[in-house]
């Protein structure tokens, strides 16, 4: 179904499976997937009598919400703001890494020259180890980086953790009650966009102060790593970073190169308030996922655009004037 003609709607789930109250009739609807973080929906529901009463008993984090788009799952995760009006019920709530930041280490772990994308696996299955609403993780593939980490049980938020080896060689996105993991070289496309398929003027922004030609960083006790220095064209243009799950110098290195393959050069992206998708562009939006690219040509701008770009963000909102999709692209790389 092309972008912005579709229409959406919602259950509440309880955590033993059971379907609280089906909100057929959305007054608003808006939901998201995020690259290397946790993203968030929201839904305002106009109930009839039964159906306000069984919202009634809705509560934070006891119930999930999950959203359809043309009876298709795009959405779900636990309830954390539910509020009650006379005019409807609003609905908010975060995907099921909302949970792994509510979680801590269960268990003393270290690892040694271990792929990252393993050790990402291990800290999302231990957050939910004694307690499981529902999860699966996918390794898309390895990072082909490897280290050292240590974890201490109770010591700093599973969803930190794993944020930290996401800014040292991995991505990860949500699909539902599926936690993907993929290295941060991947490349594989979901579609192509031109000027045709973005419904209003774009800008394309250059963001120079995320430009690094050369990168430290310091991991505990000593460890070091660094990437990049003085660059034929911008000059040296440095940045520190601590990240102190890092036991090894090699592990360091890999993660500095990681910042320099982002940063240098200035990254060029669509700015993500108005890479509005037309609402006849034949982009399949439920395969927009986080991680994916999109190949982009657009000539709009005096800064031509004919590459590959990452989708960081998709965001989908519908309402009385119909529905919207956005999507955030930043530098795919090389």
């Amino acid at each position: 179904m092309p972008a912005g003609c579709s229409s959406h709607t919602a259950q509440i789930i309880d955590r033993d499976g059971a379907v609280v109250a089906v909100a057929d009739v959305l007054l608003d609807v808006e939901w998201s997937r995020v690259l290397d973080d946790v993203s968030t929906a929201r839904v305002l529901v106009a109930p009839d009598a039964d159906c306000c009463a069984a919202l009634s008993r809705v509560r934070s984090w006891r119930h999930k919400l999950a959203i359809y788009r043309d009876t298709q799952p795009v959405w779900e995760g636990p309830i954390t703001a539910p509020e009650w009006t006379a005019d409807g019920v609003q609905v908010s709530a975060v995907d099921i890494l909302g949970w792994v930041d509510r979680r801590t280490p269960h268990n003393d772990q270290t690892f040694v020259d271990r792929e990252l994308a393993e050790i990402a696996e291990w800290l999302i299955d231990d957050a939910f180890q004694p307690d499981d609403p529902g999860h699966s993780v996918q390794i898309i593939g390895p990072s082909r980086i490897r280290g050292d980490r240590a974890y201490q049980a109770d010591v700093g938020q599973s969803g930190d953790h794993l944020r930290d080896l996401a800014a040292t060689g991995i991505d990860f996105t949500v699909l539902g009650q599926q936690i993907l993991i993929l290295p941060e070289d991947h490349y594989a496309r979901v579609g192509s966009l031109t000027d045709d398929d973005f419904a209003s003027e774009l800008v394309v922004a250059e963001d120079g102060l995320a430009l690094a030609t050369r990168w430290v960083i310091h991991g505990k006790d000593g460890v070091r790593g660094e990437a990049g220095g003085v660059h034929p064209y911008y000059g040296l243009i440095e940045r520190v970073a601590e990240e102190s799950s890092i036991l090894d110098d090699a592990s360091a290195e890999a993660a500095a190169r990681s910042r320099l393959a982002a940063s240098s050069p200035a990254p060029v992206f669509l700015d993500s308030q108005e890479a509005v998708l037309a609402p006849d562009s034949s982009v399949d939006v439920p395969a927009l996922v986080p991680g994916w690219c999109v190949d982009v040509t657009t000539t709009q701008t005096c800064r031509d655009i004919a590459q590959s770009l990452k989708i960081a963000m998709v965001k989908v909102h519908e309402d009385a004037d119909g529905e919207r999709v956005s999507l955030q692209l930043t530098p795919a790389g090389v």
